[in-house]
């Protein structure tokens, strides 16, 4: 894709269109070029851990969960296990990473959850999932695509920022982002550009200083 002036000059209206599915096909088609290797950068070896990743990552960098989480999946990775702790001992685990100590009280209520009601195992609906205390439509959605290979696309801030700002949906919040973007991109593909759109937003689109200069995108991108 070209990045010349002739190509990218829009009319005024064009800021308020959405992109045609082909050219949201076009997006993704060179996303998946520039990132071959986008996946969930969080560390787990189990649909629990990654749950408890993900609830601590609200607020916090994957780097810094990734250096929590090791150190509390060490002697405490799973339910029954992280229970044995009080919300003080496993606040001073997790404190690093923010809001710890909302984060402790969720964490061990979710587990008691898991325990009681589940067996000890992650559930494997959205209904369920979203029941689980610090858990809401975006973490469901990264536990269902990423470990029971269901089609979802988890909206974060970078799934939010980038697809708006490309035009791929215009959306006013997280879920109608959601929705539109589960109506404008092929179900097939809903789980893999979700990881496209968090790479770009974190390698190029970001949030206060995108580097469009350089973006192999801004022929398509209405925010170019």
């Amino acid at each position: 894709m070209g990045t010349t002036v002739e190509k990218t000059t829009k009319k005024p209206e064009d800021k308020k269109r959405v992109l045609s599915k082909k050219e949201i096909l076009e997006i993704l088609d060179e996303l998946e070029k520039l990132y071959p290797d986008a996946k969930c950068e969080l560390d787990y070896n189990s649909p629990f851990e990654l749950l408890i990743a993900v609830i601590l990552s609200a607020q916090c960098t994957d780097k810094r969960v990734n250096i929590i989480t090791k150190q509390l999946f060490q002697n405490h990775n799973t339910a029954d296990k992280i229970l044995k702790l009080n919300a003080q001992q496993l606040g001073e685990i997790i404190k690093s990473c923010g809001f710890y100590r909302v984060k402790s009280q969720n964490i061990l209520k979710t587990c008691e959850i898991i325990v009681s009601e589940h067996g000890g195992k992650v559930p494997r609906t959205m209904d369920k999932l979203v029941n689980l205390y610090g858990v809401g439509r975006k973490t469901a959605n990264v536990i269902l695509s990423n470990v029971y290979g269901q089609q979802a696309i988890a909206v974060d801030t970078h799934v939010f920022r980038v697809s708006n700002r490309i035009g791929i949906v215009k959306a006013k919040n997280v879920l109608d982002t959601e929705k539109q973007l589960m109506k404008n991109i092929p179900q097939n593909m809903w789980s893999r550009s979700h990881h496209l759109l968090i790479f770009h937003g974190r390698r190029v689109c970001s949030a206060r200083k995108p580097k469009c200069s350089f973006c192999t995108l801004n022929d398509l991108c209405m925010y170019f």
